[in-house]
């Protein structure tokens, strides 16, 4: 059985407030040639396939248009699930109507956790593979509050929360289908300790990174698929536990990382390969540092190295003081001419007589929510102890009012 793991597609996204429509659709047909190209039987989409949980409506016309394109394809069976920035009860809205499809949508976790075990089947009827689609587990369904708890007791529930939510699940699978001698996979979206990340992929539980280790996940599953972070990597140096990685670069941070989705061959249960297919580069994203003469060279090679695909963007950040007055402008007119498109200027200034450049100071709109709490924190002179109970608190009011404008 030939498998697709993907994850972390962002449909909707913009970066600087430019659209990434194109880009996203030459991804979507870049990985539905993939689907015909390998034969594969199924595929897998682990967590964040839109942006925001209310996307726009040319995201989800894409979302629904490559799931209509997989039909008469070798892809009997899609199973998605949802991620943090992922709405729930969008994802699932027409979940009957998908399930017409083979496609299996699982935006929220199950009361009954047997719901979240999906048995695949080929036209003969055959159960080949069983999926524990597991999506990401919100604070509701990993633990209750308990009055007088500590921020140490909190972390403490969270991960035990998640360990034991897969550790029920793998139970079951077990118990239904070991006997079987069809691959076990099961799916996640969360922080996996030991993931290198690129970006601002940062925990999305309360605590530190260490959500969940590669020995909480049991051992009856033959590959585990996850998203979240957007690097493709294996964990812990073990080969059927793995990211995929984003579908495209979604930052300037991410431009060095492979994007593309890992192709699964299985014989029973025997995971027999994990194979990388990198997606092209369809835009670059570039960055350019250094002094503003060396920054003006580096355009120039840049530009004289040509490329195809659609117009580049690139963000230029200036080291030290001899700038002219508005260099904003002085940079957009010396690319007026050029195939290109500057969507960042940042100015780092020289840190004085120590020699060197310091470290470009953030701008508000390249800060995610919660590291402005963490800085406001910060400033206000908390003890580090306070203010990181102060941070889960603050995670746990974003999570309770994502939920409310969920049901509204």
């Amino acid at each position: 059985m030939k498998i697709i793991h993907t994850s972390d597609w962002h449909l909707g996204q913009k970066l600087l407030h430019r659209d990434r429509a194109e880009e996203h659709q030459l991804a979507l047909d870049w990985l539905r040639d993939l689907i015909r190209e390998e034969e594969a039987d199924a595929l897998l989409v682990a967590g964040d396939i839109f942006d925001i949980g209310n996307p726009p409506n040319y995201a989800r016309r894409m979302y629904y248009d490559f799931l209509i394109s997989l039909e008469g394809t070798t892809c009997r069976h899609i199973v998605i699930t949802g991620g943090n920035h992922d709405s729930p009860s969008m994802l699932e809205a027409p979940a009957e109507l998908l399930a017409r499809l083979n496609v299996h949508v699982r935006g929220a976790a199950r009361d009954d956790l047997a719901e979240e075990l999906i048995p695949l089947h080929n036209e003969a009827g055959d159960l080949e593979a069983v999926v524990a689609a597991v999506p990401f587990l919100r604070d509701r369904d990993l633990r209750t509050s308990v009055a007088g708890e500590t921020g140490l007791q909190r972390i403490e529930r969270i991960r035990e929360g998640l360990r034991q939510h897969y550790r029920q699940v793998g139970e079951l699978a077990k118990e239904q289908y070991g006997k079987t001698g069809v691959p076990l996979i099961a799916m996640g979206h969360l922080y996996a300790s030991g993931a290198d990340v690129s970006g601002k992929q940062d925990n999305i539980y309360i605590g530190d990174k260490e959500n969940i280790m590669v020995q909480h996940f049991p051992d009856c599953f033959d590959y585990v698929a996850l998203g979240h972070i957007h690097r493709q990597q294996a964990i812990g140096g073990v080969k059927y536990i793995r990211y995929s990685g984003s579908l495209i670069p979604l930052s300037f941070s991410e431009t060095k990382d492979d994007k593309g989705a890992l192709v699964l061959a299985f014989s029973n249960r025997e995971l027999v390969s994990v194979t990388p297919r990198l997606l092209p580069v369809f835009r670059r994203l570039k960055t350019i540092q250094g002094t503003l003469p060396d920054v003006e060279k580096a355009i120039e090679r840049f530009v004289a190295r040509g490329g195809r695909g659609l117009e580049p963007w690139l963000e230029i950040l200036v080291e030290g003081d001899d700038v002219p007055p508005r260099l904003d402008l002085y940079i957009q007119e010396l690319v007026e001419e050029m195939p290109l498109e500057v969507l960042k200027i940042r100015l780092i200034r020289d840190r004085g007589k120590q020699g060197g450049a310091s470290e470009a100071p953030p701008e508000l709109e390249d800060l995610a929510v919660e590291e402005v709490f963490a800085r406001r924190c910060a400033v206000a002179g908390l003890r580090e102890a306070d203010q990181k109970v102060m941070q889960d608190t603050f995670r746990e009011l974003m999570n309770w009012q994502q939920e409310q404008d969920e049901q509204a």
